[in-house]
């Protein structure tokens, strides 16, 4: 069995037909200076899970650079230099790759001072889910010792205004006399002074700098470190103009609050329709949301998933996708491959508030939902109960019972006392499910398949990290699946972040 311990990231390439039509928008040059090429240059062959292309000195040295692209040649200024590699960044490209792109933000680069939220604007949007495809692809083969027998087509979703929650640094400069809120810097613990962000929503992007002018006025502004921010996607003031989005913002604040502050958080909010104040003086658990007149209430945080006519309320610090565009497409691309009947009792592990689960339920025949978190359970089951009495002309949900469970320490009575399941749909943390398929294998191979109890017939696992997923992935295959499908899920746009969705299927008995 493979270590359960999380492997190092690899270095991929980037595969586009030379044939290829220009991208549009390469006749807006990039930002970076070009020159003739010469001799002691570097040709990039790969970029790596961090976004740095990776080239190679004469003698064989590997070289990282931050900003270059697979198939430019380029010079880099080093700046770390180790027995084995090299580090550096870009400073000329002598022949630059189609694929460049002139990044939309322009807190975007390689300047002092640069936003470290993306790393990919540089890329086009087209080749960055090449790359995350041939990311998933490169460590399954390299750690999972395996190759899916079919490549899925990826998700891919709008490249800007995409991100609903992001967690923003506060800062107040005090040689400046100003307040930053943001991402940090590129590679370091500043803030970034950002005054827009595309992967954030228009509104939320505008109400950057508002934001600033807010904090700087409040008694408490040197003791606000963060700014957390999640948005809705149904409810609000604005609905009947077609823009129903709830933005609640998390304030978190070291000393109490004073009234005059309290006052000021509440005008902000009525000066920007849907808008919500949380307050958190402590851990996230903590969080209340300010108090507010009746006239001023907005509609509750939540999103949804018409396919499947579910409605999810969350809590601004609950975990739910970054991206629901992407996240609704996610969902019903999982349950299709899942291939549902009703007939079966299907196990959703890592549940959470329900993202799988109450939609699987519009298919099952009974759902298990298992979460590590009881705060997340008593939520899912909330959101059950509600989504149950709102069917109406719908139909009813499956019988559905929620769970809190160690889904890190799994053993195969665990397992077993659960109940057998046609079919698992799997959504760790970036962990990984190791825990749970190790136990799952160990099942299989104790012969408790002869029993009551039978082992999934298909699996859909659903992953944040491809090395986990490919180490999680040679455990089921050793226990006899094949890993039938898999494809990449451009969550976040412009990052480096990698998810993706596989399929284990189990030969009939």
């Amino acid at each position: 069995m493979p270590n359960p311990s999380s492997p190092a990231s690899a270095s991929l390439a980037i595969s586009m037909p030379p044939e290829s039509e220009p991208y549009a928008a390469r006749l807006d040059a990039p930002a970076i200076a070009t020159a003739p090429s010469g001799d002691g240059q570097l040709t990039v062959r790969s970029l790596d899970l961090e976004g740095q292309g990776v080239a190679h000195r004469e003698d064989g040295k590997v070289v990282f650079i931050d900003g270059a692209l697979p198939y430019e040649v380029v010079s880099a200024r080093v700046h770390r230099s180790k027995a084995s590699f090299d580090k550096g960044t870009l400073t000329v490209v002598h022949q630059e790759s189609a694929q460049r792109v002139r990044p939309l933000c322009p807190h975007f680069g390689l300047h002092e001072g640069a936003c470290g939220g993306c790393k990919m604007q540089h890329l086009h949007p087209a080749a960055q889910v090449a790359v995350k495809q041939r990311a998933m692809e490169d460590q399954f083969l390299h750690i999972g010792k395996l190759r899916p027998e079919r490549i899925l087509r990826a998700i891919e979703g709008p490249a800007w205004g995409y991100r609903y929650r992001a967690r923003l640094s506060v800062r107040f400069v005090r040689k400046k006399g100003a307040v930053l809120i943001g991402f940090h810097e590129r590679k370091s613990h500043f803030v970034a002074d950002m005054k827009q962000c595309p992967v954030l929503p228009v509104h939320m992007s505008a109400m950057l700098l508002p934001l600033r002018a807010l904090i700087e006025s409040m008694d408490a502004v040197q003791h606000i470190p963060q700014i957390e921010m999640a948005i809705g996607d149904r409810g609000g003031p604005l609905v009947e103009r077609g823009h129903g989005d709830v933005t609640a913002l998390v304030l978190r604040h070291l000393l109490p609050l004073s009234e005059s502050d309290l006052q000021r958080l509440r005008a902000f909010a009525l000066a920007h329709p849907g808008l919500q104040w949380w307050l958190q003086a402590k851990g996230p658990d903590a969080i209340v949301p300010l108090e507010v007149p009746a006239a001023q209430r907005t509609g509750a945080l939540a999103y949804s998933l018409p396919e499947f006519g579910i409605t999810m309320p969350f809590r601004p610090t609950d975990f739910t996708q970054v991206n629901p565009h992407i996240n609704r497409v996610l969902v019903a691309r999982a349950l299709s491959l899942l291939d549902v009947q009703r007939s079966e009792r299907v196990i959703d592990w890592f549940c959470g508030l329900g993202n799988f689960t109450l939609p699987l339920a519009t298919r099952a025949r009974e759902v298990l939902g298992v979460e590590g978190a009881q705060a997340l359970v008593t939520r899912s089951q909330e959101n059950y109960q509600m989504n149950q009495l709102a069917r109406g002309s719908l139909g009813t949900l499956a019988p559905t019972l929620f769970v809190a469970r160690n889904l890190f320490d799994m053993s195969p009575q665990a397992l077993i006392a659960d109940g057998a399941a046609e079919k698992w749909l799997v959504d760790p943390p970036r962990e990984g499910a190791y825990a749970l398929v190790q136990a799952l294998a160990e099942a299989i191979g104790e012969g408790a398949v002869k029993g009551a109890w039978v082992a999934p017939q298909r699996i859909v696992y659903v992953s944040c990290n491809p090395a986990t997923l490919a180490r999680d992935a040679a455990v089921l295959v050793s226990a006899g699946y094949r890993c039938s499908a898999a494809g990449v899920v451009n969550m976040f746009a412009h990052t480096a972040h990698v998810e993706s969705i596989a399929v284990f299927d189990r030969p009939a008995l």
